[in-house]
């Protein structure tokens, strides 16, 4: 398991059958568990990224764009506040994490918040209780909502059901494929999203596959839907990470 890359099918999907699960990075070093607990994530229709360390889930997070971590407290090289402090001051400051841990203590559970976690799950976990809690998280955070029209980011709406953009009430004109990427990155207005996820997620590409068709479609994207900071958010390509859109 150590350093190995677990991903769900396609639960989740759009009602158009375009990818739309949310992906969470699942940071635990003991295989059993953390197969156990990323078939719960796959069978509630999440894709799950597995990282059994510290360092690998610092290395790989760039690219992997996950929306949010459930982390363990006792990794191999690190504990858990350690990762949370180190996340907090890095580029994807702003990504939810829930605490999976047998450190239950009240010193502990006070700890883990302080320290920046948006949640805390004691071990043993009961299945239901972490999947509630986790999709709480997702829609305090914007990430996850059953309406099919996202309005996180006014005056833009994203119709996912009829597949159209509206500018401040008027639709823009867009492909199908920069409709697919419009929907992708409103989803998590503020996080970086890396090129190798967009070509995973929007394309159906994998790695190794030149990246310039996504920086042309963002630059599209960035000119139809006026996302230069004239109505207040603005998409920007954040220097060997990937793309975020973020408020002016």
């Amino acid at each position: 398991m150590a350093g190995s890359l677990g991903e769900a099918g396609r639960p989740g999907e759009a009602e158009d059958g375009r990818a739309s699960a949310l992906c969470i990075g699942l940071v635990e070093d003991d295989p059993d568990q953390a197969r156990l607990f990323a078939a719960w994530l796959e069978e509630s229709g999440y894709r799950v990224l597995l990282f059994a360390t510290a360092a690998e889930f610092r290395r790989r997070l760039g690219a992997a764009s996950v929306d949010a971590v459930l982390l363990d407290w006792g990794l191999p090289d690190a504990e858990g506040p350690e990762v949370v402090d180190w996340l907090r001051h890095s580029a994807h400051a702003g990504l939810p994490v829930v605490f999976l841990t047998a450190r239950i203590s009240e010193a502990d559970i006070v700890a883990g918040l302080r320290a920046g976690a948006d949640d805390y799950v004691p071990k043993p976990p009961r299945k239901s209780e972490l999947l509630a809690r986790l999709g709480a998280v997702l829609r305090r955070t914007g990430a996850a909502t059953a309406d099919p029209v996202l309005r996180e980011v006014p005056p833009w709406e994203i119709d996912t059901r009829q597949r159209r953009v509206l500018l401040a009430g008027e639709e823009v004109e867009l492909t199908d494929r920069e409709f697919d990427l419009a929907a992708y990155l409103f989803r998590r207005p503020g996080r970086i999203v890396s090129r190798e996820a967009l070509l995973s997620q929007v394309w159906n590409l994998g790695g190794g596959v030149a990246t310039r068709t996504v920086d042309t479609h963002v630059s599209r994207l960035r000119r139809k839907l006026l996302l230069d900071g004239e109505h207040g958010w603005r998409l920007t390509a954040v220097y060997q990470h990937g793309y975020r859109l973020e408020r002016a």
